[in-house]
């Protein structure tokens, strides 16, 4: 297991850390759709995966991950020598030229920002305030663990549906959509509602089961409510896993929630 480099927004790492993820005991590929912070995919360590985000800054970042650790590292080491408000917000409202230096602005940004939260604004610019969080990188931390494990991944940009319309028999298709439902009762449709809208759902649920039919081992994480219930039940099975809920800014607004997996082909 190697500790993800990003922190994300409905990240996975509380996942990662139990026992709780249903997997097949040998799998041909991984494939995972909704990369995001990579928390299982870092987990699993496959030796082969296909893994992609609709998010170009994000995938451009793993590519960099994977082919220039070192060079990343040296400029994030910039950054940390440099960091305080008035840097932050100079690297905030800049967007370079250079794919390393944009990889090395969106991890910056990830780590000192508040919450580690992405989101962008109507124009598509970053706009989450300044955190807490000093350290942007350690002087032991590497990337090269990381690089590695990428090296045996196919990396893309493009829809869920393209990834998982390539799953098959003997693969493991793991599955982490933006949590939006058909209610305001949910903490992500703010940030997500116009990313994936209630017909995306309905979209990727008939991928995965045509993928299921095909032959792979499906795991779908998801909001744990009775309209996902619905959608998922005559065809999937159902856990309900409690977790720490720790977007809020609040202390009062963090508390014990529940996700669900629904999952077939185990």
């Amino acid at each position: 297991m190697i500790e993800p480099f990003l922190k994300w927004a409905g990240g996975k790492r509380w996942l990662a850390a139990s026992d709780a993820l249903p997997r097949p005991s040998d799998y041909n590929r991984y494939i995972e759709p909704f990369l995001g912070g990579g928390a299982i995919f870092f987990k699993l360590l496959p030796s082969r995966a296909i893994i992609s985000d609709l998010n170009p800054s994000l995938i451009e970042l793993y590519l960099i991950v994977r082919d220039e650790p070192d060079r990343l590292k040296r400029r994030l080491e910039v950054h940390h020598a440099l960091h305080c408000s008035e840097h932050y917000y100079s690297v905030r409202d800049h967007v370079p030229d250079c794919a390393i230096d944009r990889a090395a602005r969106m991890l910056y940004l990830n780590r000192t920002c508040w919450n580690g939260l992405y989101r962008v604004n109507q124009k598509g610019e970053f706009n989450v305030p300044i955190g807490t969080k000093q350290m942007v990188i350690g002087e032991s931390e590497s990337f090269i663990e990381a690089s590695e494990a990428l090296k045996k991944a196919e990396i893309r940009i493009c829809d869920f549906s393209e990834t998982i319309s390539r799953a098959g028999e003997g693969d493991f298709l793991f599955v982490d959509p933006p949590y939006t439902v058909k209610h305001n009762m949910n903490g992500f449709v703010k940030y997500n509602e116009k990313i994936f809208s209630w017909s995306d759902q309905v979209r990727l649920r008939d991928a995965v089961l045509s993928a299921s039919k095909r032959g792979a081992a499906v795991v779908v994480t998801n909001a744990d409510h009775e309209s996902l219930h619905d959608l998922y039940a005559a065809d999937f099975g159902y856990k309900s896993l409690s977790r720490s809920s720790v977007l809020s800014g609040l202390s009062s607004g963090r508390g014990k929630t529940t996700e669900a997996l629904f999952f077939v082909n185990m």
